[in-house]
């Protein structure tokens, strides 16, 4: 059986901006997925989804359509001036059968913006430390996909949203397509460099 054609998507990794409180470090914005939602039921995932032929085309295209997931799924508008930074370039593994070929971009939020989820297609919001969105993930807390938990684990290290836009800005993204492997409970995914991802 072929593997099905991934289509063009793009997620944007909102970054809180820095206040007067000194103890804040880097955050991120996620949104919980509604337990109806035909794809990833309850999954918290940064805003994002398939390109609209109203996106245009090419690298504008992804971008178009990063802001405007974050401004449907979350509410917050990002002004037309705000950078967005590549960030990381995944497609699904061939082996699934819903597939995206997916751009992540980070940016900056507006300050104080205050997240509202749409109550459809998202029906809960909230800035997230990365280490403590893993941890909470780990213990059954959250529900994450292997997508998220990848770039949460990119940005640990990083003190601040500032640190993690300049670091970006000076990275290499190359498309990563990660592959399934084993069966029933021993299926994994590995990714390019991983052993079994060659195999």
């Amino acid at each position: 059986m072929d593997a099905a054609t991934p289509r063009p998507a793009a997620s944007l990794i909102a970054l809180r901006r820095g206040s007067r409180h000194a103890d804040r470090g880097l955050e991120v914005l996620l949104l919980r997925r509604s337990d109806q939602a035909r794809f990833m039921p309850g999954v918290w995932v940064f805003p994002g989804g398939a390109l609209d032929p109203g996106d245009g085309e090419g690298e504008g295209g992804f971008r178009a359509c990063a802001r405007r997931e974050l401004r449907e799924e979350a509410g917050i508008e990002l002004p037309k001036e705000e950078e967005l930074v590549p960030y990381a370039h995944w497609i699904t593994p061939e082996a699934v059968p819903v597939r995206f070929d997916t751009w992540f971009f980070l940016a900056l939020a507006p300050p104080h913006s205050r997240p509202e989820p749409d109550g459809q297609e998202t029906v809960e919001a909230a800035w997230w430390e990365p280490r403590a969105a893993l941890d909470a993930n780990r213990k059954g807390e959250l529900s994450l996909v292997f997508p998220t938990v990848k770039q949460l684990e990119g940005l640990l290290g990083l003190s601040s949203s500032a640190e993690a836009i300049e670091a970006a800005r000076g990275r290499l993204v190359e498309p990563i397509l990660p592959k399934v492997i084993g069966e029933g409970t021993e299926r994994r995914i590995v990714l390019p460099g991983e052993p079994g991802h060659e195999g």
